[in-house]
């Protein structure tokens, strides 16, 4: 079949079903992330409205997963985006494209693995709450690289321990839910401020949304998979839709929980809100054992994510569109380990850095290169190619793509001037590196553009 070519030319084995596909996006989409941001989330909006931005987060990545799910299905390669924008933007642009992509995408995707290190030690703290400044960051190094050898194997041993680690992660997440509405109080939950409807809540939900889609970040991990998936055209959107849908009752149930357990100004001053919800409901002990639930749920989610994001590169090499050292796959375990050393070594050195400005730069990156571009190669493609077999079609096209498209230009704008400054400068500079490289290799703009349309079935 069709889609099912490109697994044997590349040599991966589609061994995930949609269970596993769907514990793999939410392992990567909760992960550490709503157990830090909920703190920020409530600050930076004022008080318990900041519920909205979770919701706002979860239109915009249904909206924005219903573009991933339809060019997933109809182009099922390993690289996601890379595959969508080299299909989608060669007939006038060559490579550039998908070549800017991967630039970014070395920075973006270890960039949020780091956010999910980060958050990870700062749990440590409810432990070892003096940890001075080499120590915080000798554990972050260390904790990468145990990801990394974890992940150094074949992708069926890594198949058992994603789903063992996403069992923890629900555990983590129904536990500390549960503990808020042991004793949860309306009072608290529901103490709105004065005005905090007024006309400086759309400023505050700019920001808001930042943090709520970045909580959401993950649920495309299996389209970088799409040469190891089984029935992709049934699998690729199905984890897609289910994973966006179930984080979204997970997070507004863990919301509301906890902001019914302390007033919201406590709240946002936490550095662990977990551990402050279940400490307050059920003591010392039980906070200690749920810290610990949490500390490797955030070690879920960066396994889960260099797991999906080591294969961007691979794709990229083996089409000649990277470095060729990429396009290597581990001579006996069968995948591409000098992608997955790479990622793993830029997760470290970001660890090194701010969570806040973290979080902005991803973003900022992500939604030219990634977010926007994606939602224009969906529209190229249905005009460029409308005989490619597309398993899922868009429902309601095109809406969701407006919706998508105007939540992402409003998050972009609310983003911080330092992370859109940094972002803006990466992508200048992948233009001045596309530049010569394409001069080296006599591609366009130095040569005729090359058209190769590899999922269009062929009579």
């Amino acid at each position: 079949m069709a889609d099912t070519q490109p697994a044997a030319a590349t040599g991966f084995r589609r061994s995930i079903g949609l269970f596993s596909g769907t514990a793999i996006n939410m392992t990567q989409m909760c992960g550490i992330g709503p157990f830090i941001t909920i703190p920020i989330m409530v600050a930076t909006m004022g008080g318990p409205q900041a519920v909205i931005g979770w919701i706002a987060g979860a239109i915009l990545a249904m909206a924005d997963g219903l573009v991933w799910a339809e060019l997933g299905a109809a182009m099922p390669g390993s690289g996601g985006t890379y595959v969508y924008l080299r299909e989608a933007f060669q007939y006038r642009t060559g490579k550039l494209m998908p070549f800017l992509f991967i630039w970014t995408v070395l920075l973006t995707i270890p960039l949020l693995m780091s956010t999910g290190i980060i958050g990870m030690v700062e749990y440590l703290g409810f432990f070892f709450p003096h940890l001075g400044w080499w120590q915080v960051h000798l554990v972050s190094l260390a904790a990468t690289a145990l990801v990394t050898w974890m992940l150094y194997r074949r992708i069926e041993s890594i198949r058992a321990i994603t789903i063992a680690l996403w069992v923890i992660m629900l555990v983590s997440v129904i536990g500390v839910t549960a503990a808020g509405f042991a004793d949860f109080n309306p009072a608290y939950a529901f103490d709105y401020p004065p005005g905090a409807f007024g006309s400086q809540f759309f400023v505050g939900l700019g920001a808001g949304l930042i943090i709520g889609i970045y909580d959401y970040l993950g649920y495309f991990t299996t389209a970088y998979m799409g040469d190891e998936l089984r029935n992709p055209g049934r699998t690729m959107p199905g984890s897609i839709i289910i994973s966006v849908i179930a984080m979204m009752v997970v997070y507004l149930a863990l919301n509301v929980s906890v902001l019914g357990v302390a007033p919201w100004q406590e709240i946002a001053q936490s550095k662990s809100v977990a551990s402050l919800v279940v400490e307050h409901s059920w003591g010392h002990l039980a906070a200690a054992g749920m810290t610990v639930l949490i500390i490797v749920t955030a070690f879920a989610s960066v396994f889960a994510g260099l797991l999906g994001g080591s294969r961007v590169p691979y794709q990229a090499a083996h089409e000649k569109v990277f470095l060729s050292v990429f396009g290597k796959l581990h001579a006996r375990h069968g995948f591409p380990h000098v992608a997955l050393l790479t990622m793993g070594v830029v997760t470290a050195i970001g660890t090194f850095f701010d969570l806040a400005e973290v979080i902005n730069m991803l973003l900022a990156a992500t939604i030219l290169v990634q977010s926007l571009a994606q939602i224009a190669a969906l529209v190229v493609l249905r005009k460029r190619q409308p005989g490619l077999k597309r398993p899922y079609r868009q429902w309601l096209y095109p809406l969701p793509c407006v919706v998508a498209l105007a939540g992402w230009v409003y998050v972009y704008a609310s983003a911080s001037r330092l992370s859109l400054i940094l972002s803006g400068t990466w992508i200048v500079a992948g233009l001045v590196v596309f530049a010569l490289w394409a001069r080296h290799n006599r591609s366009w703009p130095f040569a005729p553009v090359e058209i190769r349309e590899a999922y269009l079935q062929k009579e």
